[in-house]
């Protein structure tokens, strides 16, 4: 096929929706358009992506290529580095433009757009891409960043194209499987299924019948499977834009009338997490390195490995059986509340005393939703690195005692644990037949998690009390710090407490 006069190559990565798409929508008034999304096998094989992962993808994809081939023109999917394949593209056809959705991701994105910027620049291409997550690129100062992300979310939505050329003799193409990338098997029965239907699905079903018992529910993992939105995959994903929902979310509260506490609440709650969500995202786009940097240098070299510790956290087989049971139904269904999820990162960072980067790998290979600018930022403040943070050393027991009660949660996922009585499900070792059990069927505690608190306690206080360490954090707090949050310098808080907040926010939706 010969050049293609005046063609715009739209590039989809973590934005696979037509609805509210601003690049899709600029560059089909341009001229004849290419959707196109390239499967790169560099980043598969990532330590933070997983097989869990890529099935929700190639959900979503087979979603999007429909909804594109209802405007006339199919998603193009192609498999191969994106600098070879947009070079491959531009011989054959010639490019008049490259348009898509700024990306906020790992560091493999971003060096991957660092090349594909270049390509561009050599190449006489101009690659025009827009915000779609309130995240603002070269932040020079968070101060005014607030009002700045609120009008983009309170912007209006965008419209599809009414219609795209079609292109003759380019064939659609599929998605490789999971095995031709090499990606390891990753059995999630219960996993989220990806595509903008799904999504639009799981928003009408909260915003209409599971959300009014969001706030009381979000904190159990026995309820918040259900009154949690479930949207933070899509979002993730960009099946559905943080514009679409919260557009949603305000038409939600005008229909309701004034005795609708309940669904008034929840939705307040539901509206500030999507403002909290590009807060998070902001950190990384604002300093990339924090993927792999503590934020807060005076804890460098604080914690090292444990093989061990580090697997039995992994398999779920600590012997603190809220703690397993949290994480085997992590890996079953892909998902948890956020309570639950930094919990799990608090028990390896101060009990387990593991350094934040591997657990971090881990669960973000188990996470459907995954979103690095969210995830990172909270995996270093769960483990108290970032010197701006109150640092939250969660009790193992105590949660499992305050959200699972009954023993229901723990049960369902430790089946080993059948012959416990209720009375000692939290803490099995306590159980005066505890030695039929534990050692043979279920492990034993692999730490005492009260002594080890206590000496995570000390170890990280030890490094927080000297006027170098505030001087430093209340740098970060200048650069990362919500300016709406009426936080004070770090050098005039007082000592935060060691223990859970309620305030604790919730990022999974």
């Amino acid at each position: 096929m010969s050049r293609i006069p005046n063609l715009h190559l739209v590039w989809f990565k973590r934005d696979l929706r037509i609805h509210d798409h601003r690049p899709l929508r600029e560059a089909a008034a341009q001229g004849p358009v290419l959707p196109i999304f390239m499967v790169e096998p560099g980043y598969w094989r990532g330590q933070d992506v997983s097989a869990r992962h890529y099935a929700f993808l190639r959900e979503s994809l087979l979603d999007l290529q429909r909804a594109l081939a209802a405007l006339g023109q199919p998603l193009v999917i192609r498999t191969g580095e994106a600098v070879s394949l947009l070079a491959a593209i531009h011989r054959r056809f010639g490019l008049a433009g490259l348009w898509s959705h700024q990306e906020t991701g790992n560091d493999w994105t971003y060096r991957r757009d660092l090349a594909v910027a270049g390509w561009c620049r050599e190449n006489g291409v101009i690659w025009t891409e827009f915000p779609q997550d309130g995240v603002i690129r070269r932040l020079a100062s968070r101060q005014g960043w607030a009002g700045r992300m609120d009008g983009f979310l309170r912007d209006p939505r965008i419209a599809p194209p009414a219609a795209l050329s079609p292109l003759t003799g380019i064939e659609p193409g599929a998605a490789p499987d999971a095995d031709t990338l090499e990606l390891r098997p990753d059995t999630c029965p219960e996993r989220q299924r990806g595509g903008r239907q799904a999504g639009l699905q799981c928003l009408s079903s909260f915003l209409l019948h599971r959300g009014e018992g969001y706030r009381k529910g979000m904190s159990s993992p026995n309820s918040s499977f259900a009154a949690c939105s479930r949207l933070s995959p899509h979002l993730a994903l960009g099946t559905l834009s943080v514009r679409e929902v919260m557009a949603s979310v305000d038409e939600r509260g005008d229909q309701l009338d004034a005795g609708s506490l309940g669904w008034k609440g929840a939705l307040s709650s539901f509206r500030s997490r999507l403002y909290w969500r590009s807060h998070f995202m902001q950190k990384l786009e604002d300093q990339p390195n924090i993927e792999f940097r503590n934020l807060h240098p005076a804890y460098d070299g604080l914690r090292g490995s444990d093989c061990a510790r580090l697997a039995a956290w992994q398999k779920g087989e600590t012997g603190l059986p809220f703690v397993d049971a949290c994480m085997r139904a992590l890996h079953a269904t892909g998902w948890m509340n956020f309570r639950m999820r930094a919990m799990l990162m608090a028990v390896a960072s101060y009990h387990l005393w593991l350094d934040w980067r591997a657990p971090g790998l881990h669960l973000a290979r188990m996470f459907t939703d995954y979103e690095p600018g969210i995830h990172w930022s909270q995996v270093q403040m769960q483990s108290g690195v970032t010197g701006i943070n109150t640092i939250r050393m969660y009790n193992p027991v105590k949660q499992g005692l305050e959200h699972d009660a009954k023993g229901r949660f723990i049960r369902r996922w430790l089946p080993e644990l059948a012959s416990v009585p209720d009375a000692f499900l939290h803490e099995p070792w306590t159980w005066e037949k505890a030695s039929t059990l534990l050692d043979r069927h279920y492990p034993l505690p692999i730490v005492d998690h009260v002594q080890a608190a206590r000496e995570a306690r000390q170890k990280v206080w030890a490094i927080r009390g000297n006027d170098s360490f505030r001087k430093t954090a209340d740098g970060i707090q200048k650069k990362h710090g919500s300016r709406g949050s009426g936080l004070k310098a770090s050098s005039e808080r007082k000592k935060p407490k060691a223990s859970g907040s309620k305030n604790q926010l919730s990022f999974d939706f």
